[in-house]
């Protein structure tokens, strides 16, 4: 009897079972290999996403989604953060995000030395005038709030600029802050940190930053400390003086007691490159003994920056304005011309470290009637002008009233390799998030623009198998999203936030070439962003899911 009665029992609960409704949710991608961010090798499994977040990862065969993505033969990971973003601008004119959203890129994290803010009424109407919009923000949190209200496809952070900090209580003086404009400076940071930044970021080869001193720095990120928030630095040399510039961070880290970044890591100079070995085995060691130190990188070996890294510091005191009216001054003009030759060890002379004008590529112009030289080098117009190429430099800089932004060949490929490798290296674009069209072809870019991140994927992890792609979707996810202290950020588990790239590793590819940069990458084939598709089938949705993604020290 009791047997029967157990057997009835055991019947009834199969028949419930059969009969109760299988478990549904919102979407459920399935059949990907699953790479969850952790470096471990991708598993074949499904995923299951409610509202915003990943809520079940394995077989979900028993499951229904409201919809349903099959993703056999693609990888399935996480969604890509970009450590070094210049979307600040670009956002606001298109926030679809196309050129990053199309390589997997769901976060933008911004602030290398420049932010969105705090800004002063004067530093507000010079950005009016430059955006040619109104800007309705004032600090840093507001401008990044503004972007979320506007609509955008990606999710955005952001780390307060030390330039901008000096810049808002100091301006262009080449001089150290009295106490009072310290203080203020770190009332500043403070209010920052408050509203959500990352931290305090630096770019110490240009002028005014390059004013500040190792004990400034220190001051400010002490404060940023206090709320557990990173250092991040494009340090003060990558060439001539670049061990030192390593130590100068090291430095900082330890007497600040925070967390600190080195961006885009690279040894600059033909003369140089013998040097990324020690600076390794400079960071392995400060980091066996205890200083939490990275870096992120570019997966190139040109950099794009402006003629001002051809020209030293001094002549840049006071702005652009000053800049340009000193170099119309013959005495200071020819002094310039001579530092501009000269293998400086005070200040980083990206002109010499190119080694020819050949290797300096003109891409950025404000002055339509310059636009013509777009794509050339500096050789190249140099001699179209019947004129040497710094005499071609300063007369750019002045007629287009802008520092005009070049691409400067400077790095070996064995070092972009030995680095892609590095346990403690992500990666960031150093770039706008644009797209082929309007106003971003206006001008050339960078190819990084559009395709670092694919880079990666595409030519050293699959093509020549630098790193496998488990560790590389490690270096693209979760190792920033735990340096950067983000919670529910950069791995494929439950609870967290669903943003999920599905891509197809055997023919992800970056298309855009340093003649013409203005090409997506392809193989990316799925995005959410926050459980909201914002890249389907290869195409955008439009859709505009991102957030403001607030630091370790936000308080509301």
């Amino acid at each position: 009897m009791k047997n029967l009665i157990w057997t009835l029992g055991v019947f009834a609960i199969w028949a419930f079972a059969a009969c109760s409704p299988p478990q549904q949710y919102d979407l459920i991608i399935r059949n990907g290999t699953v790479y969850d961010g952790s470096g471990q090798a991708g598993k074949k499994a499904d995923v299951a996403v409610q509202g915003d977040t990943i809520v079940a990862v394995g077989d979900l065969s028993g499951a229904q989604g409201l919809e349903e993505i099959d993703a056999a033969g693609l990888a399935v990971s996480p969604g890509f953060i970009n450590m070094l973003s210049w979307a600040t601008v670009s956002l606001l004119e298109d926030g679809r995000s196309q050129g990053d959203i199309r390589q997997g890129v769901t976060l933008e994290v911004m602030g290398e030395g420049s932010s969105m803010g705090p800004l002063n009424p004067r530093m507000k109407a010079q950005m009016e005038e430059r955006l040619e919009q109104e800007v309705p923000w004032t600090t840093l949190g507001e401008y990044l709030q503004y972007l979320e209200d506007k609509g955008v496809s990606c999710n955005v952070a952001s780390f307060v600029g030390a330039t901008t900090l000096r810049v808002h209580q100091i301006g262009y003086e080449d001089r150290p802050p009295t106490a009072e404009e310290l203080d203020s400076m770190k009332i500043l940071t403070r209010q920052a940190m408050e509203e959500g930044a990352m931290g305090v970021g630096s770019s110490l080869i240009y002028a005014p930053a390059f004013y500040a001193d190792t004990e400034e720095l220190i001051e400010l990120c002490k404060v940023a400390a206090e709320y557990d928030g990173m250092y991040i630095s494009h340090i003060r040399s990558e060439g001539n003086k670049l061990l030192e510039a390593v130590d100068e961070v090291l430095r900082i880290a330890k007497e600040a007691g925070i967390r600190a970044e080195i961006y885009h890591l690279k040894a600059a100079g033909k003369s140089n490159w013998h040097k990324m070995d020690a600076v390794i085995r400079k960071i392995d060691s400060a980091r066996a003994a205890g200083l939490h130190i990275t870096a992120d990188m570019y997966t190139y070996t040109a950099g794009s920056t402006g003629l001002d890294a051809a020209m030293p510091p001094w002549v840049q005191e006071g702005g652009y304005q000053a800049w340009a009216n000193s170099l119309k001054d013959p005495a200071i003009r020819k002094k310039v011309i001579a530092e501009m030759k000269t293998d400086a060890q005070d200040w980083e002379n990206l002109y010499y470290a190119a080694g020819t004008a050949d290797n300096i590529l003109l891409v950025g112009f404000n002055n339509e009637a310059l636009r013509e030289y777009t794509g050339k080098t500096l050789a190249e117009v140099a001699r179209l002008r019947n004129q040497s190429p710094e005499e071609t430099a300063i007369d750019l800089v002045i007629e287009d009233g802008s520092r005009v932004q070049v691409v400067y060949f400077l790095m070996s490929e064995e070092n972009v390799k030995k680095q892609i490798a590095i346990p403690w290296v992500s990666f960031g674009s150093d770039a706008a998030s644009m797209a082929p069209e309007g106003k971003f072809l206006e001008s050339s870019t960078h190819p990084r623009a559009y395709g670092n991140f694919a880079r990666l994927l595409g030519k050293y992890v699959r093509d020549e198998q630098v790193i496998p792609l488990e560790e590389a979707i490690r270096k693209l996810a979760a190792l920033p999203a735990q340096n950067l202290q983000l919670q529910k950020r950069g791995m494929l588990r439950p609870g967290y936030y669903a943003d999920i790239v599905v891509f197809d590793p055997a023919t992800i590819q970056d298309h855009a070439t340093y003649e013409n940069p203005h090409q997506y990458a392809t193989g990316v084939q799925h995005v959410w962003v926050n459980g909201q598709q914002v890249l389907k089938a290869g195409e955008h949705t439009g859709a505009t899911p991102g957030r403001f993604i607030k630091g370790p020290g936000w308080k509301e």
